[in-house]
């Protein structure tokens, strides 16, 4: 059984739903420490042919705590119209919109002020949109010993979830060690992502957006192809 597990990203690129799709399961982190500046509560779409953040505003609390002990601003109510309107506005003339954007309403209006559980919905309702099959996993539910780090954590989450072998991004290349894994009898490999150019209107391609930005510019059968393509090492 092939594991892959990540944090909790804001609308994800294509790249986090090429991993969730490669594996049998997937496990999203909710008791690791939030980190600024990382894609947890942002992301990037396509503003007047440029890259522009969305940005999920937090509730002012300690750095230190768990993603699933973060909470969305009392103004998210009225960032959130704010955020429509822009995506809306950005996206309008796309030509999946009148497919894509109800499906952006619906994870944004869930309804949820907890960050973890706010975007643990939006990736499922995504992933169902996508026709992703693989289940995904809480990482708190695994019976392990949670203060684990690092490669040790996702040793034991594999063990746990009767994983032979685990798929990680390109970026874990210098983190992980093949020898580590394979002591413990799990294969380790790496995915990396190839570029996946599409025509966004007229501009010159900006890569790496959000994953709204791929659904608003390509079909469902377009992005089953898409998700297809990366190199495994």
């Amino acid at each position: 059984m092939k594991l892959g597990i990540m944090q909790p990203y804001f609308f994800p690129y294509i790249g986090y739903f090429q991993l969730m799709n490669a594996v049998d399961e997937f496990v999203v982190y909710d008791n690791i420490e939030f980190t600024k500046k990382g894609w947890i509560n942002r992301n990037r779409v396509l503003v007047n042919g440029k890259d522009s953040y969305i940005t999920l505003p937090l509730k002012k609390d300690s750095d230190f705590l768990h993603i699933r002990d973060r909470y969305l601003a009392g103004t998210w109510p009225l960032e959130k119209k704010k955020m429509l309107n822009r995506i809306a506005g950005s996206y309008r003339k796309a030509p999946l919109f009148g497919a894509v954007y109800p499906v952006i309403e619906k994870c944004l209006n869930s309804g949820e002020t907890n960050l973890f559980k706010f975007i643990l919905n939006s990736l499922v309702v995504v992933k169902e949109y996508l026709g992703i099959r693989t289940p995904l996993i809480v990482s708190s539910t695994a019976p392990i010993d949670h203060s684990l780090k690092a490669e040790g954590k996702v040793v034991a989450i594999c063990k746990a979830r009767k994983a032979d072998a685990y798929l990680n991004p390109i970026g874990g290349l210098q983190l992980y060690s093949r020898e580590g894994f394979k002591a413990e009898g799990i294969d380790l490999s790496f995915i990396k992502s190839a570029e996946c150019p599409y025509a966004q209107y007229n501009n010159d391609f900006v890569p790496w957006l959000s994953i709204i930005d791929v659904m608003m510019f390509n079909s469902k059968e377009g992005i089953t192809k898409m998700l297809g393509q990366y190199s495994q090492v």
